[in-house]
């Protein structure tokens, strides 16, 4: 079967379209799923250009959707036709964060292989159902970016209708923060350096934009448009080099979810201020199958489904990247078989 793999030490340069042998049939407790798509990701990013070493001929991507085409001994969840989404830490199935999912070890595409293949067989709990109606390109946008903005937004920011999110740019976490706060009644406040995008957030439901380029201490602008009091929720997806800004826009007692690291992984938090604010900054990433099921009942109740910006076949992994590197999109980037 095909594959897309990665020799080390990485670089985009390293990416190759493999032959490999076919996982075969199900265990006991395993399901077969033919990979039918597979969504771009920073992290995805980070272990493809080397920025994240892992080992050599690692097979690549965290996120994958496709279609169960066989059931081990014992598997009840799942049966051969349905459509189903992966888990990006299956070894975590429910409750609040512990040990177990402290780095990569067992994360697809990062310390196990990941789902850039025709064929996988892994055990039931690393997969979920997929939302009835969505292709298995629109699924796999669930598995990392969906997720992330899911649990930051619901499981730990609990927001509730009349509060007020700001997220940082367009990218698939992003607008699908924008699509969870429409359906929770929130408000979203969006930045960007393209005045185009932030109309087409507008378009999608966010309430204001702010161009970071035009307004480079946007947070003044995020005090001025909820009247001096602050946002509730940010979705702080820059890292060292927006952090400051984002605990100038919270407010007091608000809730900082640190989800990207986009300007680097070292920097200087401005601790009096955000003392001050009495924040709450909390790192988090991604989150459990338990969220993910959640997740996927709220899309199909709400008939929502994904922005995906470009489609390109797997064959062209290293061109996605590229085009990722660039910052030119809108949503998701997606490669499908």
């Amino acid at each position: 079967m095909k594959a897309l793999t990665l020799k080390a030490p990485g670089g985009l340069d390293h990416i190759s379209l493999s032959d490999i042998p076919d996982p075969g049939e199900p265990g006991p407790g395993q399901i077969r799923v033919a990979i039918g798509a597979s969504s771009l990701n920073f992290h995805d990013l980070l272990v493809a250009n080397g920025s994240i070493p892992t080992e050599s001929g690692r097979i690549l991507m965290s996120d994958g959707a496709g279609t169960v085409e066989a059931v081990g001994e014992g598997v009840t969840e799942f049966k051969v036709g349905d459509s189903v989404v992966s888990c990006f830490f299956p070894q975590w199935q429910a409750g609040p964060a512990n040990h177990s999912v402290w780095g990569f070890a067992n994360t697809p595409g990062d310390g196990i292989d990941g789902m850039a293949a025709q064929y996988v067989v892994r055990d039931v709990t690393a997969f979920t159902l997929a939302p009835k109606g969505w292709s298995h390109t629109e699924s796999a946008t669930i598995t990392t970016a969906g997720l992330t903005a899911w649990r930051a937004l619901v499981s730990d920011g609990k927001v509730k209708p009349g509060d007020c999110i700001l997220t940082l740019g367009t990218g698939g976490v992003s607008i699908a923060v924008i699509q969870i706060a429409n359906m929770l009644g929130a408000k979203v406040i969006v930045t960007s350096s393209s005045d185009e995008k932030l109309e087409r957030a507008s378009k999608l439901g966010a309430t204001h934009g702010i161009n970071y380029k035009t307004h480079t201490q946007w947070s003044e602008k995020a005090l001025e448009l909820t009247q001096g009091k602050g946002v509730d929720h940010i979705i702080e997806l820059g890292g060292p080099a927006t952090l400051e800004q984002s605990i100038q826009s919270i407010r007091v007692g608000g809730h900082i979810s640190l989800i990207g690291v986009l300007t680097g992984r070292e920097g200087e938090i401005p601790t009096a201020l955000l003392m001050g604010k009495q924040a709450r900054l909390q790192g988090l990433v991604v989150g459990n199958r338990r969220e993910q099921q959640d997740y996927v009942a709220a899309l199909e109740t709400n008939a929502i489904h994904p922005i995906i910006d470009k489609t390109l076949p797997f064959s062209e992994l290293a061109k996605a990247f590229e085009y990722q590197t660039s910052g030119s999109h809108f949503g998701k980037i997606c490669v499908e078989w």
